[in-house]
C-alpha cells in the first residue's frame, strides 16, 4: 500500500500578492483551474499501485480550505492533521507516520510538498514506479531532479553508484548546499549532481525507526502529540503541549543526511527525476513552467498584450493591459498591484517585509477571505461602515453571534436565507433583507440546495473582525 502524505505548510511571501498567510500559494490556482495542492493530490493518477486516501499535515488556519479543495477534486481525506505550530518537515512526517500505523500495517509513504508543479506527469510516476521498487527493499528514497541549470536557489544531492538491479536509482552520497553560481556550474557539467526535489519514499516503519534512533526527542515529542490527539470531523488535531516541545528540523537534516554513518538503519537512495519539476519559489519560476504565447508571455486572466515579450501577466479581477514591456512581471490582485523586473523576481519579499513592518494586513490575508462556511470580500469600506459580498455554501451555517460595536443590514442577492434576528427567525428570498441592531443575537444560514448571496452592510464605531461573540458554531472556532 503506498500512502500519499502531502506536507501543506508554509507562506510563499515571494508569490506575494496573490499568495498570503492565510491563503498561500499552495492554496491558489496558479497554472489553471485547480490549485497547487489539487494538482498534487492528482499527481498519482495512473500509478500502477494501490494508493490510499491521503494524509495531509497542514495548521489550522488552512484547515477548511484544504478540506474543501480535496473534496473538490473526490480526494477527501479524515485524516488531515493539524499541527498546532510549525515544526519543519521531519516532525511533520513523523506525525504522518504513526498516523499511517495506527490501525496496523505498514504502508510505504510518499512524503510529497503541495506546492510543487510538475509537467510530464509520465515521468513522474516512472520515477515513482523506481523508487517503490527502492523503499520496499528498505531503502529510504529521496528524488533528484536532474538539472536544466545551473540554479544557486536550490540545494543538490550529489549522487553515487548505480544501486544494484536498478534502471536509474543510485546510492545518495551526500546533501549539498546551496552553491554560488561558479559551483553551481561545476555541478551541472559533472553529471554528478541532482536538485534537491523534497520528496520521499520509504516504508513507515524504516523511518520511524530512524527517527527514533536519530532524534529520540522528536520521536518522543510526536508520539506523545498523536497519543493525545483528538478526532475533530475529517481532522486530527495533535496534543498542542507536546507537539510546541517538539524540536525543528527538516527531512534531511533530521534523517537522511546522517544515515551515512549509521548503515544499520538502512540505504539512502535517490531516483533521479526529469519531469519538467518547479518548486514554484518565486513569479519568475511559475513564467518558466507555464505556457506561453509566440512572444513568450505566460498570462492568466483577462489580459491584453500589445508589443509585449517574455512577461508574465497575471489578472485575478479586472482586465489587465500592457505596451511596449519586456521581462516583466506584472501581478494584480482585487487589492493590491506589483510589477517586477523578471530578474528581481526572488526580491518581492522585501515588500512583503516592509508591508509587514508597517503594521498593514496586506501580506496575511486578501479582501476575499475564505470560512469554513463560504467566503466574504470586502467590496468597500470608510469611516463608521463596511460592505461585504457574503457567500453561503448550501447547508452551510454561521456561528450564533452577536457584536458590542456594530449594526448590520443583509440584503439577499440570491438563494434563501435562514436568519436568527433575536426573538425571531426569518426566511428571506431574493431582494428581501432584516436589519440586525447593534446588540441582537443573531446568526446566517443556507437551508437550500445553491449558494446563498447576500450584501451585508456594517455600520458602527468598529468593524473589526475581532468584534464577534460566539455562542454557538458548528464548526469549532473560539468564541
Amino acid at each position: 500500500m503506498l500512502q500519499p502524505v502531502i506536507l501543506s505548510g508554509g507562506s510563499g511571501t515571494r508569490l506575494w500578492p496573490a499568495s498570503r498567510e492565510t491563503y498561500p500559494k499552495q492554496l491558489l490556482p496558479l497554472t489553471g483551474p485547480e490549485s497547487l495542492l489539487q494538482i498534487t493530490a492528482r499527481r498519482l493518477e495512473g500509478f500502477a499501485a494501490e494508493i490510499a486516501k491521503p494524509i495531509v499535515v497542514t495548521n489550522e488556519e488552512h484547515r477548511f480550505i484544504i478540506a474543501e479543495q480535496m473534496r473538490q477534486i473526490g480526494k477527501g481525506s479524515d485524516r488531515i492533521v493539524l499541527e498546532p505550530v510549525g515544526r519543519n518537515t521531519a516532525p511533520a512526517m513523523q506525525l504522518a507516520a504513526l498516523v499511517a500505523t495506527q490501525e496496523g500495517g505498514d504502508p510505504i509513504l510518499l512524503v510529497m510538498p503541495a506546492d510543487q508543479i510538475v509537467t510530464h506527469n509520465p515521468a513522474f510516476l516512472a520515477a515513482m514506479s523506481e523508487g517503490l521498487k527502492q523503499a520496499e527493499a528498505g531503502a529510504l528514497v529521496t528524488f533528484g531532479i536532474v538539472p536544466d541549470r545551473p540554479e544557486t536557489g536550490y540545494g543538490y544531492l550529489r549522487t553515487g553508484e548505480v544501486m544494484p538491479a536498478a534502471s536509474s536509482a543510485r546510492k545518495l552520497a551526500a546533501f549539498v548546499e546551496k552553491p554560488d553560481a561558479a559551483r553551481a556550474a561545476e555541478y551541472v557539467a559533472s553529471g554528478q549532481y541532482l536538485w534537491n526535489a523534497g520528496i520521499f519514499m520509504m516504508r513507515a516503519s524504516v523511518w520511524l525507526k530512524a527517527l527514533a534512533a536519530l532524534q529520540p526527542d522528536m520521536a518522543t515529542a510526536c508520539q506523545t502529540a498523536v497519543d493525545g490527539a483528538k478526532r475533530d470531523s475529517d481532522f486530527i488535531r495533535v496534543d498542542k503541549t507536546a507537539f510546541t516541545a517538539c524540536p525543528s528540523n527538516s527531512i534531511d537534516y533530521a534523517v537522511m543526511e546522517q544515515l551515512g554513518a549509521h548503515p544499520e538503519l538502512g540505504q539512502p537512495v535517490v531516483v533521479p527525476m526529469d519531469a519538467g519539476w518547479s518548486d514554484v519559489g518565486a513569479w519568475d519560476a511559475l513564467w518558466s513552467v507555464s505556457t506561453k504565447d509566440a512572444e513568450g508571455n505566460a498570462t492568466q486572466g483577462e489580459v491584453m498584450l500589445e508589443d509585449t515579450q517574455d512577461s508574465l501577466v497575471f489578472a485575478q479581477s479586472r482586465l489587465v493591459a500592457t505596451v511596449g514591456i519586456k521581462d516583466l512581471i506584472v501581478v494584480e490582485t482585487p487589492d493590491a498591484v506589483m510589477v517586477a523586473d523578471k530578474s528581481r523576481a526572488q526580491d518581492v519579499k522585501a515588500i512583503v517585509s516592509r508591508i509587514k513592518a508597517e503594521g498593514k494586513t496586506l501580506a496575511a490575508s486578501h479582501r476575499k477571505v475564505y470560512r469554513p462556511w463560504g467566503w466574504y470580500d470586502s467590496i468597500d469600506m470608510g469611516p463608521r461602515f463596511q460592505v461585504k459580498r457574503i457567500v453561503v455554501n448550501p447547508g452551510a451555517t454561521l456561528s450564533l453571534q452577536m457584536h458590542h460595536h456594530r449594526a448590520e443590514h443583509w440584503i439577499v442577492v440570491s438563494g434563501t436565507a435562514e436568519v436568527v434576528n433575536g426573538e425571531q427567525t426569518l426566511l428571506l428570498g431574493e431582494n428581501e433583507s432584516t436589519y440586525i441592531p447593534l446588540g441582537h443575537v443573531h446568526r446566517l444560514a443556507n437551508p437550500g440546495k445553491l449558494p446563498l448571496e447576500i450584501i451585508e452592510v456594517q455600520s458602527g464605531s468598529y468593524l473589526g473582525e475581532d468584534d464577534i461573540v460566539r455562542f454557538e458554531d458548528t464548526y469549532g472556532r473560539c468564541k
